[in-house]
């Protein structure tokens, strides 16, 4: 099965689709070993982490889709795309969604907001027109080389017009060609049901951190949501949030190390030399070195090591 018919059988699955949040080849790998059925890129995360800007329209596309293209390339679950509001208007979108199409994901997003965009759990946001944010969903289902790519709209209408308003926006979304709907920033579990109960496709709800309250949105375990009737729950904040304590703690721990002369042996905050490797593919590279340099090749670089052709078991082909 593709990852992208994958994708679509999960959200129609009874069971809610959880989505954890990836940024990097490090926490993409890390998605890949933890056993979570499909991973959604956030670009907040890639914006953050390549470029040290917060999420306010800063990241362009080429910049997401480089990231992202690299991060579907060593996953093997189905992932989302942010692509933000598609870098322009429904034109843009156009030509947004054939590259991510090209790039290997499974879904592309596409959100509401006036470009430059900002996260949608900070003050300030403006929506462009309920019209103009079909015509854009249109464009996107209708720029699809591919049926099974999955479009996923996001309107951030909730702050600016209310609940009615989000209920309309993504009924006309669902009906220029959306798959999932998601209304970000819901504020309420009685907002939530409202949206479920009122719209024609399948629902997305945003949870954030995952593990810690936030203060714009409540956080609701996924069986709750599950009963609420959502299909799916991301959670953009959880990994990048995470990265930045775990090396919060391990420069603070050098930092007391320098300051004290003394050496600080901590292997509970940082992975060994070899875990890191296992986790970033160093075994496949092998596998795929022994199988096509020459004897001689392999000897040179590896004096003693012992010369075996295997098969390479890699994933660049991996079915979309």
């Amino acid at each position: 099965m593709s990852k992208r018919s994958k994708l679509r059988e999960l959200i129609a699955a009874p069971e809610i689709l959880v989505m954890p949040g990836v940024f990097d080849g490090y926490s993409t790998r890390l998605l890949g070993a933890s056993g979570f059925a499909a991973g959604f890129v956030t670009g907040a995360g890639v914006s953050e982490a390549s470029l040290g800007w917060a999420d306010q329209g800063i990241m362009g596309l080429e910049e997401n889709l480089r990231v992202t293209r690299a991060l579907a390339s060593c996953y093997e679950q189905p992932l989302i795309a942010d692509a933000d509001t598609g870098y322009g208007n429904a034109v843009n979108v156009h030509f947004t969604v054939r590259a991510f199409d090209g790039a290997g994901l499974a879904g592309v997003m596409i959100e509401d907001q006036v470009w430059p965009k900002r996260c949608g759990h900070m003050k300030g946001k403006q929506v462009i027109s309920a019209e103009e944010g079909a015509e854009k969903i249109r464009a996107a289902a209708e720029a699809r080389l591919d049926p099974e790519l999955l479009i996923m709209s996001r309107t951030d209408s909730l702050a600016t017009h209310g609940i009615d308003e989000v209920i309309k926006r993504l009924n006309m979304y669902a009906e220029a060609g959306a798959d999932l709907l998601f209304a970000d920033a819901l504020l309420a579990t009685d907002h939530i049901t409202t949206v479920v109960k009122n719209v024609s496709k399948p629902v997305c709800v945003n949870m954030g951190f995952g593990i810690r309250q936030r203060s714009t949105t409540p956080l609701i375990s996924a069986r709750r949501l599950q009963e609420l009737g959502v299909a799916v729950v991301v959670y953009p904040r959880l990994l990048t949030a995470a990265a930045i304590q775990g090396m919060k703690n391990a420069i603070a721990t050098l930092k007391e190390s320098v300051e004290s002369g003394d050496v600080i042996e901590r292997p509970d905050l940082v992975v060994s030399f070899e875990e890191l490797n296992d986790l970033v593919g160093i075994a496949e590279l092998e596998r795929i070195e022994q199988r096509y340099l020459t004897p001689e090749q392999y000897q040179q670089k590896y004096e003693h090591a012992a010369y075996e052709k295997t098969a390479v078991t890699t994933n660049p082909g991996a079915e979309l």
